[in-house]
């Protein structure tokens, strides 16, 4: 995939694809970006990228089969990241989920065939996979449905998939593990730890502990997104974004009490536990299949990973951004 290839990215506001429009800049992409609308004129984290002048930002919703004919003509590339993610909101508003990521897909995918894009590249999530059977998790591990979000996750690789099958459409799904950096939602838990210990806060809410996750810092993911886009030996394919290295929540907790230098204390707060047959306890990333697909490795280890994430989140005026009182849904 040549570096003068016109790139547009959903879900471009967002944590990761903010990142990754910065990434598929600084490689050399015109980069078209979605923006969900709203009446502010607001652009999430574009509002912070060193890029916003090199990009072309529109504001529109991927739930909207019209629009999504109009932001893919004359696109090489798709990378489609718009959806609703917050598992928590999903127990109270799941119906918005099968709208945004089921229905999206769907317009995005039809949108891109019918424009003749020539590769899209579709977000999936670990979730998608709920508690591990078995470890690590490959790409074949089966898919449990744990959360409503997790369900129109599985959906939307479905509705992807079946574009592929019966239309040929280029299309690779990207499944990266659980990423954190520089501005994550603060209602994902390496956040929520680090703006309340920078806030001050003498103790700390939180949720269960114990469970494992696949990390992976934020630059790390995109470059695994890029790195499948540039590979046409994924098409086609399903392709697990990960570390292949597995911590506990509990752990992942000291070791930044430890690089802020903090005494906070861990205090379980019950609205934030999950349903017990919701909750995925263990999430560790099979990652051999990107690397002998595209010979992706990480380049961050979870301790130099933290650290960034922790100098991003201490700014003042980063850390301003965050509401710290309150358990962001």
């Amino acid at each position: 995939m040549s570096a003068h290839k016109k790139v547009l990215v959903t879900g471009a506001d967002g944590f990761i694809g903010s990142h990754l429009t910065e990434l598929l800049v600084k490689e050399g992409y015109a980069v078209r970006a979605l923006s969900q609308y709203n009446s502010f004129n607001h652009w999430g984290w574009l509002e912070d990228v060193e890029c916003s002048k090199e990009i072309e930002v529109l504001s529109g919703d991927v739930r909207d089969p019209h629009y999504c004919k109009h932001i893919t003509k004359d696109v090489d590339l798709v990378f489609h990241l718009a959806a609703l993610i917050a598992i928590p909101y999903s127990y109270v508003a799941p119906d918005s989920y099968v709208d945004t990521n089921i229905k999206g897909t769907l317009n995005i995918c039809q949108a891109a065939l019918e424009n003749g894009v020539q590769r899209l590249i579709h977000t999936s999530t670990s979730e998608v996979y709920g508690t591990a059977q078995y470890v690590p998790i490959d790409e074949k591990h089966p898919l449990q449905p744990q959360s409503p979000y997790s369900a129109s996750k599985i959906g939307a690789d479905a509705m992807a998939m079946s574009f592929f099958n019966a239309f040929n459409l280029p299309l690779t799904i990207a499944r990266p593990f659980n990423t954190y950096g520089p501005r994550q939602s603060a209602r994902a838990v390496i956040p929520t730890i680090i703006s309340q210990i920078a806030s001050g806060k003498k103790e700390i809410k939180l949720g269960d502990i114990t469970p494992t996750r696949d990390f992976n810092y934020v630059t790390d993911t995109c470059r695994g997104f890029l790195a499948l886009a540039r590979s046409d030996k994924a098409i086609g394919e399903t392709v697990n974004i990960g570390s292949n290295f597995e911590i506990s929540v509990g752990d992942t907790l000291n070791l930044i009490r430890e690089l802020m230098h903090s005494d906070v204390l861990f205090i379980t707060d019950e609205q934030r536990i999950r349903p017990e047959r919701s909750e995925v306890f263990r999430l560790w990333c099979d990652n051999r299949k990107i690397h002998e697909l595209t010979g992706f490795e990480p380049a961050y280890s979870i301790r130099d990973g933290l650290q960034a994430t922790v100098e991003w989140f201490t700014r003042p005026e980063n850390l301003a951004k965050y509401k710290a009182d309150i358990y962001n849904v």
